[in-house]
């Protein structure tokens, strides 16, 4: 991540993702302080992005925009609870970043046919790369 106001964009649009069934479950809230925590945003920021809408900056690398696919993937999952208006939003917005269908598609069903929803590093990225080849 390059610049404050891209780590900025990237928190905001995962706040918007983790709202869009209508509600934020503390599960949810605590993954998004972890990464804002990890993205070194302070708290007084964290909270006010939960006030404000803000345009989403494209992610230009494409390992950034993987790592962003992934973190709302496991914020879609961190709540125990997958809705139909998340799965369309995820696929809305990997689609946007320019990912691959069919890899999104693979990585999800790794992860929902996972015990912990996780998968590897190397099979998430391995999962993007063969769509290239």
């Amino acid at each position: 991540m390059d610049s404050y106001e891209e780590k900025i964009s990237l928190l905001s649009e995962m706040i918007a993702f983790a709202v869009i069934d209508g509600e934020l479950h503390d599960r949810e809230y605590d993954f998004l302080k972890m990464v804002s925590e990890e993205l070194q945003i302070d708290k007084e920021t964290f909270l006010s992005l939960f006030k404000m809408r803000n345009e989403f900056e494209v992610i230009k690398d494409e390992f950034h925009r993987i790592l962003h696919f992934y973190r709302l993937a496991l914020l879609m999952y961190c709540d125990g609870i997958l809705h139909n208006r998340e799965k369309i939003a995820i696929h809305e917005i990997g689609i946007n970043m320019g990912l691959n269908p069919n890899a999104m598609k693979k990585i999800l069903h790794l992860m929902e046919e996972s015990p912990d929803k996780m998968v590897e590093a190397e099979t998430l990225l391995c999962a993007f790369h063969e769509q290239l080849n």
